[in-house]
């Protein structure tokens, strides 16, 4: 199974509650941290979310 690496690149101050909350189930709290997930459908429906504030990479 796939793993991706989850990069928060941008700030979550003036985001609304909701992206918040996605940003920090996906377990990112500070700029520029780094966490490995399971690729799966919940995970990538995370990342849609928030994409904006994040980068994605797939490893295999």
């Amino acid at each position: 199974m796939a793993t991706l690496r989850i990069t928060l690149r941008k700030s979550v101050i003036g985001e609304k509650p909701k992206t918040r909350a996605s940003v920090e189930t996906l377990g990112l709290r500070k700029i520029r941290q780094s966490v490995e997930r399971p690729d799966t459908p919940d995970v990538r429906g995370l990342v849609h979310a928030v994409r904006h504030l994040v980068d994605v990479e797939e490893i295999s």
